[in-house]
């Protein structure tokens, strides 16, 4: 008996900032490897998530949320998404059902014209709208693109997300299984720890904190008791920020601590202590050298 062909390929998850990109990534996966948050701009590089059954492989890419650029680092978001556009299989179309076709849509449909790759339409917060409402919702978007399937799902209740999984599967080629059974992401594990200390932030502050907020993780080393010891920096752009960041008695910095340790402690399966340092890199995300030094290449 012949053994089933493999398929294999690689997705963009693309939409506007907010419309659950990280949320269906990780619903997909089975586990938190995008973090979350409402805040506008949460994702800032490309995620990898792997996704393997018995006879496919997928490799999702979710990109940063595509907006009007305010600074380097908004060029660098922007065309990270774009860019992958050329680079995958299929694309996701993102969107919310509850907010509706806006002016962010529209822009990201006209950068979709542009490629040749299958653009699934996939609406999501489905159960944030009356089943009536969904319809006149698809015509709408249908009346200005061409798509190859079309989705409606809840990413965070996991509505749909299966018959999204077999639609895609029939885009795939043959291929290779490009990562082992058990592997979901391909960063580092720094590099998802370093995300989930950000989330933290982004969940606890208000205004201009979360977008002037990096993080980096500059030492990371196993002791022989099995304990994880973790050193992360957070910079900001404002002496101002640090304040906020730290808090009153450094109630705020000892509760990211707090939340990021049980999340890390999830992630790598191991006791963790967890330091942090706040440092100021004055206006770090207009500068070319700085962003790249926190890991915002323009080919990551």
């Amino acid at each position: 008996m012949s053994k089933k062909q493999f398929k294999s390929g690689f997705v963009a998850i693309v939409g506007r900032p907010n419309v659950g990109k990280s949320t269906l990534m990780n619903q997909v996966i089975g586990q938190k490897i995008a973090i979350m948050s409402d805040k506008p701009q949460t994702t800032r590089n490309k995620i990898h998530g792997v996704y393997t059954t018995d006879d496919m492989q997928i490799v999702f890419l979710d990109t940063p949320g595509v907006h009007k650029r305010q600074s380097k680092l908004g060029d660098f978001m922007n065309q990270t998404a774009l860019n992958t556009l050329n680079e995958v299989e299929a694309a996701l179309f993102l969107v919310d059902a509850a907010e509706g076709l806006g002016g962010g849509d529209r822009f990201i449909i006209e950068q979709l014209k542009k490629v040749k790759t299958p653009v699934f339409l996939v609406i999501n917060k489905i159960d944030q709208v009356a089943p009536e409402q969904l319809l006149p919702i698809i015509d709408k978007y249908r009346s200005l693109h061409e798509f190859a399937e079309i989705v409606p799902i809840s990413a965070k209740l996991g509505n749909n997300v299966n018959t999204l999984l077999e639609q895609l599967g029939k885009y795939l080629p043959q291929g290779p299984q490009y990562y082992p059974d058990d592997q979901v992401t391909d960063h580092p594990e720094q590099f998802v720890c370093a995300e989930l200390i950000r989330e933290k932030i982004l969940q606890m502050t208000r205004e201009e904190i979360p977008h002037s907020i990096a993080v980096t993780i500059e030492d990371m080393y196993t002791q022989e008791n099995g304990l994880v010891n973790i050193s992360a920096v957070i910079y900001v752009e404002r002496d101002s920020q640090k304040g906020i960041i730290i808090g009153k008695q450094g109630a705020l910095l000892k509760e990211v601590g707090k939340r990021a340790r049980m999340d890390i402690q999830n992630l790598l399966g191991s006791k963790t202590f967890l330091e942090l340092w706040v440092k100021v890199k004055k206006d770090w995300r207009n500068q070319d050298r700085v962003l790249k030094d926190l890991g915002f290449h323009r080919d990551a």
